[in-house]
């Protein structure tokens, strides 16, 4: 059953004075591939004395490049979407003949297509232990991609980590604890060693509880969760991207509203700019509701 959601997500930068901020990049609309139906949105940015323009990155990303006018000591951002969540079949998809069983070698052209997405980026101790320790012998391409997936929810304890940037492969191999962009990362680099193209993903997760008793549905906000996420993507012939998220261990469905994929992780920040020197307070809040059927 399709569900009609409200999202609602706003960033707030304080600063303890005036200061200028350098043009802002803003990677907070949902991809053209995403899952979810989207009826509307809308981005606003405060204080109102901005230039915006859209525009799309080398990957096809959409981008809100914000330039502002003068010194401020309050930077805001406000994203409202209106969505229908229709129920995904993560399996329905057919692959090409050649790629049904793994491993397999992407055809010439389509291997330069994906030259972005087959680099090599990572290499160490703990990585190279770790891919040894997987069955690379001749099996079907799909049942080898869920074992690898959930194999990386099992080995990684998933937290909460507020520190800005990704972890290495190594560092979380290493600590077998990081974060979704962590986990996501690691997955990207695994896949690329074994000869898949990979992209990064980040995105928003959409969880929408059905309420089964009275008290669940006097609470909605208890059983809703929205929240900024990271997974990975990989690239099978005939299926086209596929969303693998070793954060839960499944693949992604229509819960999983991404907002740019690119890469390498830089390249997907939800924000990226700078501001002149001053101490800043982040404030920040997720809502995510469920509304009626029109």
């Amino acid at each position: 059953m399709a569900v009609r959601v409200a999202i609602h997500h706003h960033t707030q930068y304080d600063y303890d004075r005036p200061v200028f901020l350098s043009p802002h990049f803003i990677r907070l609309k949902p991809a053209a591939h995403c899952p979810a139906i989207i009826e509307s949105y809308s981005l606003t940015i405060q204080p109102a004395n901005h230039i915006l323009h859209w525009q799309q990155d080398p990957f096809g990303n959409f981008i809100a490049r914000v330039d502002f006018g003068e010194s401020m000591q309050m930077m805001s951002i406000e994203v409202e979407i209106i969505a229908r969540l229709e129920p995904v079949n993560p399996f329905d998809f057919f692959l090409d003949t050649y790629a049904e069983s793994f491993p397999f070698v992407y055809e010439d052209q389509l291997k330069k297509d994906l030259m972005p997405y087959l680099e090599v980026e990572e290499q160490g101790p703990y990585l190279t232990q770790w891919l040894q320790q997987i069955d690379q012998t001749k099996q079907n391409t799909i049942d080898f991609l869920i074992k690898l997936n959930k194999r990386v929810n099992q080995d990684i304890a998933y937290s909460i980590r507020m520190e800005p940037g990704v972890q290495t492969p190594e560092e979380t191999l290493e600590l077998a604890i990081g974060s979704c962009r962590d986990s996501g990362w690691l997955v990207v680099q695994i896949l690329r060693h074994l000869g898949l193209a990979a992209r990064f993903v980040s995105g928003y997760l959409a969880q929408v509880g059905m309420e089964k008793t009275e008290e669940e549905a006097a609470n909605p906000e208890e059983r809703n969760s929205l929240a900024l996420h990271a997974w990975a993507e990989v690239y099978i012939p005939g299926a086209g991207w596929i969303g693998l998220d070793p954060t839960s261990g499944m693949l992604a469905t229509e819960g999983h509203i991404p907002l740019a994929c690119t890469s390498t992780p830089a390249s997907a920040a939800p924000l990226t700019g700078t501001a002149g020197l001053a101490e800043t307070t982040l404030t920040y809040t997720n809502t995510l509701t469920h509304l009626p059927d029109e």
